[in-house]
Order: structure tokens, then sequence, then C-alpha cells
């Protein structure tokens, strides 16, 4: 396999052997300059296309999974130019930038308009996905289907309601969610994860169920009460219903302190994904905002591959 060469590659002088230099007529000698410097431009011209070949095809293998860049990172490119070219390019971050730069002009976000990602009742299109671009905030469509992922991951102990329960619960009362849980006990899970999403901002409300802890979690350090309350309210329904006695009493409420805490005004979406996805596994928070765009990323790549990744 061709090696990828530095710009500061030159070839190796003639092999005395083959030619003397000093016994060369200086239009030889001239001659000879003309034929290596051509000699390595043609080579080198090769090599570039070659690059160029390699790193085109492998951004067509992203955008052709995942309908953009915006999942790529710098690891997933410099591994990949390791693993063709057994060589370190670090040095070439530059260089590597501009390459992705002329791509994306080249490949307008019109020509992935139809990329759809199906999960179960879950669809999301691109201005979906989107949404975990830069700064955006995340959306309903964003949250529900990584909830579901989540819950599938672990769902003989996770139960994840979707982003509109509370607010259909709060809207049309117990009677207006009824139904959701028709074909799960949710006094067998260990865990609930209950997404809140309040005009401009998320939140999260979990349930220990073998504690009876309610809790609320939120990247801006906010309670709202009234929303513990009503979940509080929810489940000693639903106790009362399912005919779950031992489930009537118990129950208590925390705030959740001390957890990562956003420093901007856009990421309460990829905070509450985040808690919900260490909640399940068990992993700790072992996360900051610094750490928001790399989150953002893989987000989007466990969508698209339709599974969690460590």
């Amino acid at each position: 396999m061709i090696r990828f060469l530095p710009l500061y590659f030159c070839p190796p002088p003639p092999n005395p052997a083959v030619i003397c230099v000093a016994n060369l007529r200086r239009s030889d000698y001239q001659s000879l300059q003309v034929f290596c410097l051509v000699w390595f431009v043609c080579f080198f011209t090769c090599l570039c296309f070659h690059f160029s070949g390699i790193f085109k095809g492998f951004l067509d293998e992203v955008m052709k999974k995942y309908g953009s860049l915006v999942p790529l990172c710098e690891k997933d490119v410099m591994g990949r130019l390791k693993e063709v070219f057994n060589e370190d390019f670090s040095h070439r971050k530059p260089f590597i930038t501009r390459e992705i730069m002329k791509y994306r002009e080249k490949h307008p976000k019109t020509s992935t308009c139809n990329f759809r990602v199906f999960y179960n009742k879950h669809m999301l299109d691109m201005d979906d996905l989107a949404t975990l671009e830069g700064q955006n905030w995340l959306n309903d469509q964003i949250i529900n289907m990584y909830g579901e992922l989540i819950m599938d991951a672990v769902p003989e102990k996770v139960h994840f309601f979707n982003s509109f329960f509370h607010r259909q619960l709060v809207t049309k009362g117990y009677n207006g969610v009824k139904r959701w849980t028709k074909k799960v006990d949710l006094f067998k899970k260990t865990l609930l994860l209950i997404p809140i999403h309040l005009e401009v901002h998320w939140s999260l409300i979990t349930v220990n169920i073998p504690s009876r802890i309610i809790s609320f979690y939120d990247s801006q350090g906010i309670h709202f009460k009234f929303c513990v309350e009503n979940i509080r309210k929810y489940l000693l329904t639903e106790a009362k219903e399912k005919n779950r006695p031992e489930f009537l009493q118990g129950w208590q409420t925390a705030v959740t302190k001390c957890i990562p805490q956003q420093k901007n005004d856009s990421d309460c979406g990829v905070f509450v994904l985040q808690y919900c996805k260490c909640l399940a596994l068990d992993q700790p928070f072992q996360f900051s905002q610094e750490d928001m765009p790399r989150v953002r990323k893989r987000i989007y790549k466990e969508l698209c591959e339709r599974q969690l990744i460590d």
C-alpha cells in the first residue's frame, strides 16, 4: 500500500553506480535536475490524488450513514487515516480541516434532505437531527427516540415516558394518560424516567420504585415543585387503579443537587439525555458543559445507529 508522504519529502539522489554526476556536462546535469523535479511533482501529485480519493470516500461513507458531517469528530478522521495509511496525521490538522470544508461546500444540505432514521414508531428527519448541531435546542422527537433507546437497552429495569406525558397529565388529568401504561406494570420496574418540557427548558423527574423516591434533576438548578407533585399524585392513582396497595404510601420527594450544570441557554436537553443514560446504566455523572459538543455528536451517532454507544 502506498503511504502518504509529507510535503517535505525529497526523493533520494541517483545511485552513483548508475550515473556519475561529476562526469556530466552542465546541460546534462540541468536536464537531470529537471527530470528529478518532474518525477517528484508527478509522484507527489499521484499521492495527493490517492489521499483525496481515500478521504472523499470516507466522508461519503459518513454522509450515507448519518446524513451529514455533524457527528464527525477529529478522532474519527485521524483514526481512519491512520488505519489506511499507517501514518500519524496529527500535524496535518489544518490541511484536513480545509479538505472537510471543501467537501461541505460541494455537498449542500439539500443533497441529503430525504435522509430518515426509523426506530419502532419513531422517525427522525434532517430537521430533527439538525437540533443536535452546534447550540440548537433539542426537540421532542430527539428526546423521545433517544429515551426509547435507553429503555430498550435495559427493558426490565427502566421505563421511559414520552415527553408529552406530563403535558397530557396536566391538561387532561389521569384519565388522559391512563392507557399509556396499558401494557406495562410500572411497579415492576426499578427506574422511571420522565422528561419535563416547560416552554423553553428541559428538566427530568425520576422515580425509584423500590425506594419510593421521586427525584428532580435540572441543569440550571431550578426546582419545579408542582411537576414533582403531579407525578406523585399520578403514581398514587396508578397504584390504586392497578390494585397495588403497597405503593399507596411512603413516597418521598428529593431535589438532586451537586450534579453537572449547563453554562449556556441551549444544552438543557442534552443534559437531560445524559442524566437519563447515566442513571439507566448506573454510570457516574462524569461530564460537564465542556463535554457537550462531544456528547451531541455521540447522541447523533447513537440515534442513526439505533443503539447506545459506551
